[in-house]
């Protein structure tokens, strides 16, 4: 790894706060998690659960999710043979890597892509191969996958809903994505830590819902996504028994467990939690800000189908790229994004910022306001 390598999220949310700007960069909430989730913590901790949890997770924890899994996918999973609670999604992404692949490996990459991907890969000594989506729609490119293909290929990375883009995949990709790897070896690792965040009244098609797929795969999930709680960092990986013994090797001697009275807490709640209610409040978040961003200079992709997230595309004199023109913003106009750069191994060329909607109304009027503002400023100028 480069020594002065740091990921963009950090990077950005730095110079934001620096520079008092409003960050739309990072992933996360800006308003209050659900107060019985609270509650529920520190029910948790008055109850004596404040010591080590067993390392694949609180037996009552995995045996609510077996539950909600059979809800939310119609789909059985065995509690303690087939998930494991993580401290957080990008360290089950991590773990399942390392369950996989071996030292000279190649492990397939749909570009643009979570940071921490390919770094995880070069950090087990395998081998990142890249292939971008496509790039009008983001959607997954088959015959691209297909020529990438080799006889090194031991896992493909797939998320949906998609970071950074918002794209869904649609149970048709996963058919082709089953037919396309039926005669190889490969597995796949699943990321669909916004399995709840899918907008205009379409639904998550998880990877454990097709049977063929759910045989070579890890399904990565995050309780902070969903639940809006991203600083507890709890996540689970669900896959078949031989991937997870494997995955369990490498967690026993990392994190070993996870905060025990924040287990708890998710179990109770996974038996209140409205997931109808949440797409709701995130989709009138999303239309609000692709709204208020009108009057912009920017041209908005279009609507997110799911995740926290929506792309905007710019214009700007000269050959400024996105991460200059990102900079830029957060520090004259007082508003953080992440260039889509940071999401390639090789910049494109294309100008485009990621923003993030999961805000409060009251952020994201401010922040529209404040573009608007620096571009009149601008064109005064």
């Amino acid at each position: 790894m480069p020594a002065n390598e740091t990921t963009i999220f950090t990077v950005m949310s730095a110079l934001a706060q620096e520079h008092g700007a409003i960050n739309l960069a990072q992933g996360f909430p800006d308003f209050d998690i659900d107060p019985r989730l609270g509650r529920l913590l520190l029910e948790g901790s008055s109850q004596g659960f404040n010591q080590y949890a067993p390392m694949t997770g609180l037996p009552l924890l995995r045996d609510a999710l077996q539950s909600y899994l059979q809800r939310r996918f119609a789909v059985p999973v065995h509690s303690h043979q087939e998930i494991t609670i993580t401290p957080g999604a990008t360290y089950g992404i991590y773990v399942a890597l390392a369950a996989l692949v071996q030292p000279g490996d190649e492990v397939m990459v749909l570009e643009p892509a979570y940071d921490s991907y390919l770094p995880n890969i070069r950090m087990l000594g395998a081998k990142p191969v890249t292939v971008p989506l496509h790039p009008q729609t983001f959607r997954p490119d088959f015959e691209k996958i297909k020529s990438a293909l080799s006889g090194k290929t031991k896992a493909l990375l797939i998320n949906s809903p998609h970071n950074p883009t918002g794209t869904v995949w649609p149970q048709e990709d996963y058919e082709e994505l089953a037919a396309l790897l039926r005669p190889t070896n490969v597995q796949v690792i699943s990321d669909e830590v916004y399995e709840q965040l899918v907008f205009d009244s379409s639904s998550h098609y998880s990877v454990l819902q097709h049977p063929e797929l759910r045989e070579r795969s890890a399904a990565v999930f995050s309780f902070g996504k969903v639940f809006m709680n991203t600083g507890w960092k709890v996540g689970y990986v669900v896959a078949p028994e031989t991937i997870s013994q494997r995955l369990r090797q490498v967690h026993q001697y990392l994190a070993f467990s996870v905060n025990t009275p924040a287990q708890y807490a998710l179990a109770q709640y996974l038996h209140l939690f409205d997931g109808e209610a949440l797409r709701q409040q995130m989709q009138a978040l999303r239309d609000m800000f692709y709204e208020l961003m009108q009057p912009t200079t920017f041209r908005l992709l279009p609507p997110a189908a799911g995740s926290f997230f929506q792309l905007a595309a710019f214009e700007t004199p000269g050959n400024e790229d996105d991460f200059a023109f990102a900079r830029r913003l957060t520090q004259e106009a007082g508003v953080a994004a992440i260039p889509v750069n940071a999401f390639y191994q090789e910049p494109t060329g294309a100008r485009l910022l990621r923003f993030c909607f999961a805000k409060k109304e009251a952020t994201l009027k401010e922040a529209a306001e404040r573009i608007s503002t620096w571009e009149s400023r601008n064109t005064c100028a």
